[in-house]
């Protein structure tokens, strides 16, 4: 593919996609009232725990802004109201459509944490920050004492093991020892194995210790949930409303249902075809009660085609499990079909995503992801300094409006979106990333990888744009597909 046709096909795809701008709340205008069943959502009964989950596009966050100013504010119902989402950026993100008013306060989950833990012990909390390194001297330590292969294993699979365990709670030894389901993980671990994950795990919290830390990030939730066990003091907030609860790990969940009163709400909004920090799960399994879920179909957000594309990448094997996947209704509005363009080499994948994007910026917000931050300086030194561009991450102390060229991670736009999304590096050797498929297996691999890159496919409002060197990866329908146009290479 010539950069010439690529520009052409810009201009031509500008037109065509502009009917979709005006609608974006990602361009400064208010935040879109919610219509129909989603006004019934916001107004829902403000006592007990609700579930929401809706297919990318349902305006998920849209009615979880909505029903957090209800709430705050609500006669005789209201009260202190929390917002929480899982990342920082998301949260810069929600105050800038919206998430503002008298007794409303927007944070991440872990800001909530430390500021909780602080206020019940008196004293300042310090997090592990070197946890990667513990667990691999642990590891190392424990692969001198045990003849087991699974000690062989790669240290991302023990730190996403570790992950598990404290997301889940499951941290008594004679718990994980004992056969305790492990649920969302690919792989089964025999009870030796088991032992040998526990022995790093046990050795990784003496060399914490020894440091003079008592928590990271991971089992921050379960020292939030013991506290408010035994918490006699009235809790700050009435309400509680979590935006993109599918990343929530289920002490957080838990930890969150214990901060709310008897006469208080705990709303859930999710969308577990997107989860990725966590490991998957039903929202069954996180401790709510809760009589029946809501669910929403309709796709706002994703032109028909996008949406097509999306649903086709629910559908394939490797994305299928136990968890609730809302099947979305197909959009009414129109748009391209998704491109593939094929370019020499993947340096040149990059290069031509930054030119594609500096054809669109001038009124256009665009939105160039990768799977890895390790190619965004590779990016950005293509990028035209006469246009606007922005790099997401958590750090962002407001958010950027108007049009302008957008670059990151795909877990990085979680919860955002944009006129145009351009995804470089979609080829079969790169997705599922190597360290992956290493640490977990193909299989497991394949599942998770699927999500980020469903994440990534959705955020695009009316157009999109796939780029490879070789083969198409296996996360996506065949290149030869109806599903796709494509460019000549």
């Amino acid at each position: 593919m010539t950069e010439r046709s690529m520009c052409a096909n810009a201009r031509e795809r500008t037109a065509i996609c502009a009917h979709s701008r005006h609608t974006s709340p990602m361009v400064g205008v208010d935040l879109p009232e919610p219509q129909g069943q989603q006004r019934e959502v916001v107004y829902l009964t403000a006592q007990g725990h609700l579930v929401v989950l809706g297919t990318a596009g349902s305006g998920k966050t849209t009615m979880a802004v909505h029903r957090s100013r209800y709430l705050a504010g609500a006669p005789g119902i209201g009260g202190p109201t929390l917002l929480l989402t899982f990342n920082r950026a998301l949260v810069t993100y929600l105050k800038s459509v919206g998430a503002h008013a008298p007794g409303l306060t927007v944070e991440s989950y872990h800001r909530f944490a430390l500021g909780y833990l602080r206020s019940v012990t008196g004293r300042p909390i310090y997090v592990c920050k070197i946890k990667k390194a513990l667990v691999e001297k642990a590891l190392i330590e424990v692969r001198a004492t045990t003849q087991r292969a699974v000690a062989d294993r790669p240290l991302d699979f023990f730190l996403d093991e570790l992950h598990w365990m404290s997301g889940h709670g499951v941290t008594a030894e004679d718990i994980y020892l004992n056969g305790v389901p492990r649920i969302g993980r690919g792989t089964p671990l025999a009870p030796a194995d088991r032992a040998v994950v526990y022995q790093v795990y046990r050795r990784y919290l003496e060399l914490r210790a020894a440091s003079g830390v008592s928590l990271d990030w991971d089992d921050a939730a379960s020292q939030v949930l013991e506290h408010l066990k035994t918490d006699a003091r009235a809790r700050r907030y009435r309400h509680i409303v979590i935006d993109e609860g599918q990343d929530f790990t289920p002490e957080m969940i838990r930890s969150l249902a214990a901060a709310i009163p008897q006469d208080g709400s705990l709303t859930f909004f999710g969308d577990y075809a997107q989860q990725i920090y966590g490991s998957r799960m039903s929202w069954r399994s996180l401790g709510l009660s809760v009589p029946s879920k809501v669910e929403f179909e309709q796709n706002y957000r994703n032109s028909r085609q996008i949406a097509r594309l999306a649903q086709a990448m629910s559908d394939m094997p490797h994305f299928r499990d136990e968890v609730d996947l809302v099947a979305p209704r197909t959009p009414t509005a129109d748009g391209p079909l998704p491109t593939i363009a094929t370019v020499a080499s993947k340096a040149e994948q990059l290069r031509q995503a930054a030119a594609y994007a500096n054809g669109l910026a001038a009124d256009r917000r665009v939105a160039v992801l990768m799977r890895t931050r390790d190619q965004e300086s590779a990016l950005r030194q293509h990028l035209d300094p006469r246009h606007r561009h922005y790099r997401i991450h958590r750090e962002l102390q407001s958010w950027p409006q108007g049009p302008g060229v957008f670059y990151g991670t795909y877990s990085a736009a979680k919860g955002l979106e944009f006129d145009s999304v351009i995804l470089p590096l979609c080829d079969a050797d790169e997705l599922p990333k190597p360290s992956e498929v290493a640490a977990h297996g193909l299989e497991e691999a394949m599942a998770r990888e699927a999500r980020q890159l469903y994440v990534a496919v959705t955020r695009a409002r009316s157009e999109l744009v796939i780029l490879r060197s070789g083969p198409l990866t296996a996360l996506l329908p065949d290149a030869m597909s109806d599903l796709f146009h494509r460019l000549p290479s």
